[in-house]
């Protein structure tokens, strides 16, 4: 029976191998410290973390992410090592997430044994202006662990903490794990809405769409006014806790303790968006989510998918390494015996141990079968009801294509798979306004064939999968309410950009030479700056006459050629700034061309999500942190449906009319 922990509670442990289970609700980092009969931590070298994360008998995550599965062998710790501290800590803030785990769900730790099977857990509850926390502790009391609650939180973030811990380089290593969590994060798909507790296939959307029968509230997408409200951002309700946990914080840190059950509803939740119509259980079916509109439940089911996808082979991974780890003991404890060691009595033990492997790992992969042929089934219902915006470019819906009249909540950048899953594509959606600026990646990959060295054919791949994308951008927008501006300095991308050119759907010719890259980062510098101030000034009503209130793109090919220190810092300022002041940024560059620069553009590269042109496992989901293969949403061979796309798009814009 698991042992449901309050703050300050013990509990016996009897396994050596460990799991820690984190459920966060929004990306943490884990960090697991050791320390001596006093708790003291010794050095660096005493702590596991994302840049760091294995030590003997340890094992954290590599990034950040809502979910974390610690490994821990008490057996394999060394004899000095008394206490397992387990530390968690959001990332720290670049514009998104929280500031402060008052802000959000109470994370749920537990700790289960290899198979699953909890032993204790613990719901950090009291929580609010704290960055950084204490978990929980293992701990060793005359050669017996156990585990406690402690819940110790820290508003100065993981340096307070750890310099609390008594580690004297506490705030070099503070650094460096945000370091280390800077790059998992500049790899990480952006986070989905959070899914409600209550059924299997009901997947809540982050920011519902307004019902047309409630008042008040933000203008719906595609509202006119003088500045449209992607500026600013989309701020994200804060998620659930896994399974229904609602995280009452009814003490804070230091005050008194709160007994009462952390999962336990105290009020009535508000009403979610309408639930899809009932089908007969088992058929899969399109739009079967949540949502006020078909467009809203097709978006949350296929990140139901996409989630459902992570945590069964989750699972998987896991039931395997078990699977090892235990077979792994059985023959440390036959070989223990030099009796076993010769003849037919070890053999036949060697053969029993692996058959017992064998029979796991083939229970698993039935279970994930299982669920792969529903995750098959359903994704052979939801792709071809998919709206343009979410469509692959070989699906019939754009044949029948029309300018749309309002903005859709996403689009899809490409196809995320997993090894174990090849026959699945998840498409890949993200809400719009996009939050993040893109960088297509001109460079080689280690996916690339060995018959694949042509840096040049690599620039063409990459500056068409840029075109694709902005493509997608504008078919998506309504005419007038998109507009793309390309900067191409030595015109070394003047083919992959013939579609845009010869339809007519950009602002202006592609700029080049060093005149033609600071006027146009000039013009869109100072359009950031006229928007943030009339923002800041609640002017957003008094912008000059004429200006245009479409959101931009900027394609910026072959950087840093034809970039001066000025232009540098700002294509800095417009990938950071840009966003809330509706300029988005897409750099079409190898980062190892701009080694010059040294870490001055590694911000830029972090703020930037990175795309290649070719399929590549480079991507990260936010629930476990999967290393997932991504593949761009290039156009089929021969197809003219990218040209007919564009030039319907011109024409809209011409006319004014879809």
């Amino acid at each position: 029976m698991t042992a449901e922990l309050v703050r300050g509670q013990n509990h016996p442990l009897s396994q050596s191998r460990l799991e820690i289970r984190v459920s966060a609700g929004t990306p943490v980092v884990t960090v697991a410290a050791l320390g001596d009969e006093d708790g003291r931590i010794h050095g660096v070298e005493w702590v596991a973390h994302p840049g760091s994360p294995t030590q003997p008998g340890l094992e954290v995550s590599r990034q950040a992410a809502a979910d974390h599965r610690l490994a821990v062998d008490l057996d394999a710790l060394a004899d000095a090592v008394h206490r397992v501290s387990v530390l968690l800590a959001l990332p720290a803030p670049a514009g998104q997430g929280p500031a402060r785990f008052g802000a959000v769900a109470a994370p749920f730790v537990a700790v289960t044994g290899l198979d699953g099977t909890e032993v204790a857990s613990y719901t950090v509850t009291g929580l609010e202006a704290e960055t950084a926390v204490v978990a929980l502790e293992l701990y060793r009391r005359q050669g017996a662990w156990k585990v406690r609650a402690v819940g110790q939180g820290y508003a100065g973030g993981l340096a307070e903490l750890l310099t609390d811990q008594a580690l004297p380089q506490a705030r070099q290593l503070a650094g460096s794990i945000e370091e280390a969590v800077a790059r998992g994060l500049a790899r990480s798909v952006q986070a989905p809405p959070p899914r409600p507790s209550e059924g299997d296939r009901s997947r809540q959307a982050a920011t519902p769409a307004r019902h047309p029968d409630q008042g008040g509230g933000t203008a719906p997408r595609g509202a006119p006014g003088p500045v449209p409200p992607a500026y600013g951002g989309q701020p994200a309700g804060p998620p659930a806790h896994p399974g229904g946990a609602a995280g009452p914080s009814a003490a804070t840190a230091g005050g008194p303790i709160d007994y009462s059950h952390p999962r336990r509803r105290k009020a009535a939740p508000p009403s979610p968006p309408p639930a899809a119509p009932p089908v007969p259980p088992g058929q899969p079916v399109a739009g079967d989510a949540t949502g006020w509109s078909m467009e809203e439940r097709l978006y949350n089911q296929v990140w139901g998918m996409f989630e459902d996808l992570a945590r069964t082979t989750a699972a998987y991974r896991s039931a395997v390494d078990f699977a090892e780890s235990r077979m792994d003991k059985e023959l440390e404890q036959v070989l223990s015996d030099p009796r076993n060691r010769i003849g037919g009595q070890g053999d036949a033990a060697r053969e029993a141990a692996r058959a017992r492997q064998a029979q796991l790992v083939d229970r698993a992969r039935e279970a994930l079968d299982r669920d792969l042929a529903q995750l098959v089934a359903e994704a052979e219902v939801v792709e071809p009801a998919l709206p343009p915006a979410y469509a692959r470019w070989d699906n019939p819906v754009w044949h029948a294509y029309r300018v749309p009249m309002e903005i859709p909540m996403a689009l899809r950048l490409g196809d995320l798979r997993l090894p174990e899953a090849d026959r699945i594509r998840i498409p890949m959606l993200l809400r719009l306004p996009l939050e993040r600026g893109l960088w297509i990646d001109s460079g080689r990959t280690d996916a690339l064939d060995e018959w694949f060295t042509d840096a040049h054919d690599m620039r063409r791949l990459a500056m068409e999968t840029a075109v694709a994308h902005a493509a997608r951008l504008l078919a998506v927008h309504p005419a007038g309410e998109f507009t793309v501006h390309v900067v191409d300095p030595a015109g070394s991308g003047a083919q992959p950009l013939v579609p845009l050119t010869r339809s007519g759907v950009l602002a202006a010719p592609p700029a080049q030479g060093a005149a033609g890259v600071t006027d146009v980062l000039s013009r869109l510098t100072q359009r950031v700056d006229l928007v943030q101030m009339a923002l800041r000034g609640g002017a957003a009503d008094s912008l000059p006459p004429g200006f245009d209130t479409s959101q931009q793109l900027l394609i910026v090919n072959d950087f840093p050629h034809g970039f001066d220190d000025r232009a540098v810092n700002q294509l800095r300022y417009l990938a950071d700034e840009g966003p809330s002041g509706g300029v988005h940024l897409m750099m079409v560059a190898d980062r190892e061309e701009s080694a010059g620069y040294g870490p001055l553009l590694d911000p830029l590269w972090r703020s930037l999500l990175r795309l290649t042109p070719v399929a590549d496992s480079h991507l990260a989901d936010p629930w476990v942190g999967h290393a997932w293969t991504y593949e761009p949403p290039l156009v089929p061979p021969g197809s003219q449906v990218l040209q007919q796309v564009l030039t319907r798009v011109a024409e809209a814009r011409r006319t004014g009319r879809p």
